[in-house]
């Protein structure tokens, strides 16, 4: 049984995220932890969703924890190997290289970076 605290931001579960946007535009976000039935955020902004979330895992963990339950450990998807081949425009690879080499970077090192702050990983989550 895991007896010390689940530390959320640090741990790399997989959380789904989705925008959500009722039929009177009110817009906003929801995420839910895979590995663990139930534990789902909502805020208005992803700034929020993340506090709430945090919040909602450490609540999640804690209930677990005194019912004496395991806590689920994160998923280890083993057929990722960290390479993958995009197609994209011309244009858009010539742009991406040029913003590489001005920062005097790779390619792969701009674009891993680029993508990584498009889905806020590598600040604590990385789902």
């Amino acid at each position: 049984m895991t007896t010390k605290p689940i530390e959320p931001t640090t741990s790399p579960y997989h959380i789904e995220l989705v925008r959500s946007e009722a039929s009177d535009g009110d817009v906003g976000w929801v995420a839910e932890v895979e590995e663990w039935p139930g534990c789902i955020a909502q805020g208005r902004s992803l700034d929020e969703l993340e506090g709430n979330l945090q919040r909602a895992m450490e609540a999640w963990s804690e209930a677990e924890r005194e019912d004496g339950r395991d806590i689920p450990p994160p998923r280890i998807d083993d057929r990722l190997s960290g390479q993958f081949r995009v197609r994209l425009p011309a244009g858009l690879h010539a742009t991406l290289a040029r913003e590489a080499a001005r920062q005097g970077v790779s390619l792969n090192a701009f674009v891993s970076a680029a993508l990584a702050g498009a889905v806020g990983w590598g600040r604590g989550r990385q789902a």
